[in-house]
């Protein structure tokens, strides 16, 4: 986090390149400025930067005048910067180190010396199917890649925009379609029931009337009730009873495996948790038409032609492809 004096800088440094074109500034004038802060004698600097001291004299005299300030002055041993001096001094360090970063010539992409880290945005359903398998590929194939995992609400297309999220791991659908964003199908994704294997209907054909007689569990992200549970059976002029509703993908199944209730969620989820919770995993109701949903990775153009990035997503849909 940066500090009040930090920012402070950054925001002279803005001002000043507010108040000027940059077309008509000669921006060699900040390599000589940073290097007349940093040495703080018109002669180190000029040798520093490989230029004569007259040229380093003269382009100090147009740094004056562009910034209407003294920016070093006269000191008993050696030169001084004014507090204006003071202020630029980091933000053009930094801002240089930043050019020269962009400009450097760059390296082949090598997944098991690159040091990085990318945060992934999904929720807990992504968590458990995907990043077990993805942790594992990466510790092999890219040991320095640390992963941060962030859970995404309704504003996860800002977060890839601003920067908050790399990568998210959701279904795309198709008011979640903007410019900028690029998509890539991993796998379909369909639904199941399942009730605690000493439930009475474990070993029964789930009709329609049986599966709205009984009380029902709901995953409802949010707290958003309703779906397309619901509003397939008002289509069919009938309702269910929801007994208890969770946020979360991982919790309705434990709920499930201690109660009589009846659950519809993600087949994927169900195979993975049914066997340790004791759970019967049933087809839905035909006249429901659970058609599922598509499982894509997101992200933002920032991140579109970087080599890490490029290497993530491959490693992800090939992993999704073995789920």
């Amino acid at each position: 986090m940066r500090t009040s004096s930090a920012c402070a800088q950054w925001m002279t440094y803005i001002r000043l390149m507010q108040s000027m074109h940059l077309g008509a500034v000669d921006l060699n004038l900040l390599v000589v400025l940073d290097a007349l802060l940093t040495e703080r004698n018109v002669t180190k600097a000029a040798a520093r930067i490989g230029i004569t001291q007259s040229a380093t004299s003269h382009a100090l005299a147009r740094l004056r005048v562009l910034t209407g300030d003294e920016l070093l002055v006269r000191g008993r041993q050696e030169m001084l910067p004014t507090m204006r001096g003071e202020a630029l001094a980091g933000p053009v360090r930094r801002a240089l180190d930043e050019i020269a970063r962009a400009l450097a010539p760059v390296e082949a992409f090598d997944p098991k010396t690159t040091t990085a880290r990318v945060t992934l945005g999904t929720s807990d359903y992504g968590e458990l199917v995907l990043l077990p398998r993805l942790a594992a590929r990466l510790a092999r194939e890219a040991p320095n890649v640390d992963l941060r995992i962030r859970s995404i609400g309704n504003d996860w297309t800002n977060a890839l925009a601003s920067a908050g999220i790399d990568l998210v791991f959701a279904p795309l659908g198709p008011d979640d379609q903007r410019p900028g964003l690029y998509g890539r199908k991993l796998f379909e994704e369909r639904f199941v029931c399942v009730v605690r294997k000493g439930h009475p209907l474990a070993t029964k054909k789930l009709t329609l009337k049986r599966f709205v007689s009984v009380p029902h569990a709901l995953i409802a992200p949010g707290g958003r009730e309703g779906g397309f549970v619901d509003d397939a059976l008002a289509r069919l002029g009938m309702r269910r009873r929801v007994a208890v509703a969770v946020p979360h993908f991982l919790i309705a199944p434990h709920v499930v495996a201690s109660t009589d209730l009846l659950l519809t969620l993600a087949s994927r989820v169900a195979a993975i948790l049914a066997a340790p919770l004791g759970l019967a995993v049933l087809a839905p109701p035909p006249e429901l038409a659970t058609e599922g949903f598509t499982i894509s990775a997101i992200w933002h153009e920032r991140t579109h032609g970087d080599p890490l990035h490029r290497w993530l997503r491959d490693a992800i849909a090939a992993e999704a492809a073995s789920i």
